[in-house]
């Protein structure tokens, strides 16, 4: 019995047959089976493609293999991990994430991402924003991340609710300027410009502890950030970052190249300065994702959308001595 794609995978999922829809077609089978298959590592899923235990029409595929409307998967059986026991409830999650929706149609919902939560598991995280929408909408065919913010950072932060939605999305965000990304800082020390383009490129390291890095370098990705500022205070610059690329880490180390390392950034930050803005009452890196604007993915018209900042950042600038 060949079964459509909206229903879901249980904790122990069998032998069984999915057929792909117009909506799944062209993407890759890898990354459809990362979709469908939650709980099941990446390098498992990979293994079963490898070894020939996933068909399609009946036949081998590799990895990069994209998928046709029609298109028969064999998906072998296989046991989900177990549920971390000590997953936050239903309605804690409820709580912090159904409030900071700012926007939702049949296509895509905008979120003010939560500071300190991350955007989805992994590293060690069982849990993140997007495992979070799933469980409090079980109803749901489809939830996806289309781009991502970092932790510490909160902000516009979408996510694609059909897979057409999806593609057409992902292909903006990889065009040149095709989405508009604007966000609020505050920079150690005062800057004395008030607009500047910073054009470096930037190469990410992995460190033996596993944790991220990036550097500007000769040899890394081209990277483009504008800053304007807002406002000085006395020992600090608001500034607004527009991001003309999208690099990890990028605002972080374009802000430090300036000599004006983010307030609270304990990666790329000075931890004279950081101490200094703890005792003043700021508990997390000032970094938050203010605007987004792009062409909606169905109508086509500009859609833009804001994020308010967060009560503790509003409340802390508003201490500050000028």
């Amino acid at each position: 019995m060949i079964e459509r794609m909206s229903e879901q995978f249980q904790d122990t999922i069998k032998t069984r047959s999915i057929q792909i829809d117009e909506e799944s077609a062209g993407q890759r089978i890898d990354n459809f089976l990362f979709t469908r298959l939650k709980g099941i590592p990446k390098s498992h899923v990979y293994r079963i493609l490898r070894t020939g235990e996933v068909r399609v029409n009946g036949g081998r595929v590799k990895a990069q293999h994209r998928l046709d409307p029609g298109d028969v998967i064999r998906v072998p059986p296989l046991r989900l991990a177990q549920r971390d026991e000590q997953e936050a409830p239903e309605n804690l999650i409820r709580l912090r994430l159904d409030t900071r929706i700012l926007f939702e149609d049949d296509d895509f919902l905008v979120i003010n991402k939560p500071a300190g939560m991350a955007v989805h598991g992994g590293s060690g995280l069982s849990f993140g924003l997007i495992e979070g929408l799933r469980k409090i909408r079980p109803e749901a065919r489809f939830l996806e991340l289309v781009h991502r913010l970092d932790r510490d950072t909160s902000g516009c932060l979408l996510i694609a609710k059909r897979r057409g939605a999806l593609r057409v999305l992902h292909e903006l965000f990889r065009g040149d300027h095709a989405v508009h990304k604007v966000y609020l800082a505050l920079l150690s020390g005062v800057w004395a410009r008030k607009q500047m383009t910073v054009d470096a490129p930037l190469k990410k390291n992995v460190l033996q502890s596993g944790e991220r890095m990036v550097r500007i370098s000769p040899d890394g990705k081209p990277a483009l950030t504008e800053f304007r500022r807002i406002k000085n205070y006395a020992a600090a610059t608001l500034v607004e970052a527009k991001l003309l690329t999208g690099r990890t880490h990028q605002i972080r180390v374009h802000a430090q190249s300036l000599g004006h390392p983010i307030a609270c950034d304990e990666r790329y930050g000075d931890e004279a300065l950081n101490q200094a803005f703890r005792r003043q009452g700021l508990k997390r890196l000032f970094l938050h994702a203010a605007e987004l604007a792009f062409l909606h993915p169905r109508t086509h018209r500009p859609f833009e959308i804001k994020a308010p900042l967060d009560t503790e950042l509003q409340d802390y600038l508003n201490r500050l001595p000028s």
